[in-house]
């Protein structure tokens, strides 16, 4: 009976590692696996992507700031490199612009509009002479002709500068015209 006895508790001593072996081996193994991973979807979808997201946005906004703080320098500087080169300033308020219709832009005599290369001016009021290093200064649209350096524009005509460094100068005491594109009054 006693040798009985030793087979029960070695047959239970084995059962029990048997069953702790098993046991073990399927908890290792259905952790973090692809049906019960150690971090959930919902996890990566509803808080960690969220996050995430707000940070890249932050990161955007920040960045996006920098840039329009470095053109805007850039611009200004640029501003005063033409004021310099023409012997004026640039006045900020309203001196300068640029826009895909036309704007009426008022000069008191003797200041000058230089427009970009594709700018067109047209004289509504006053009188005004086309500025220029040299030939051409301006095509007439209108008239599918050229305006030279000094050449009277006039009224109701559509200029346009084709090159750079081209200007209009007022010889009135008050001139208006309709501009559109880029352009920088000068006194």
């Amino acid at each position: 009976m006693k040798k009985n006895h030793w087979v029960i508790r070695l047959a239970g001593l084995l059962l029990v590692s048997y069953t702790l072996l098993v046991v073990s081996v399927m908890a290792a193994g259905t952790a973090g696996s692809e049906t019960d991973p150690l971090v959930t979807l919902s996890y990566l979808n509803d808080t960690f992507m969220t996050q995430m997201l707000g940070k890249v946005d932050e990161k955007l906004t920040a960045r996006d700031k920098e840039l329009l703080d470095k053109l805007n320098t850039q611009v200004q500087q640029d501003s005063r490199e033409l004021a310099a080169q023409y012997g004026g300033s640039v006045s900020t308020g309203g001196g300068s612009g640029a826009a895909d219709t036309f704007n009426v832009v008022t000069l008191s005599d003797g200041q000058t509009l230089y427009g970009d290369v594709g700018c067109e001016v047209m004289l509504r009021v006053g009188t005004a002479v086309c500025v220029a290093p040299s030939s051409p200064g301006f095509i007439d649209e209108t008239t599918a002709g050229t305006l030279n350096n000094s050449g009277k524009l006039v009224q109701n005509h559509l200029y346009m500068m084709t090159i750079d460094e081209r200007g209009v100068k007022a010889t009135a005491a008050t001139v208006k015209r309709l501009v559109r594109g880029g352009y920088a009054v000068l006194p």
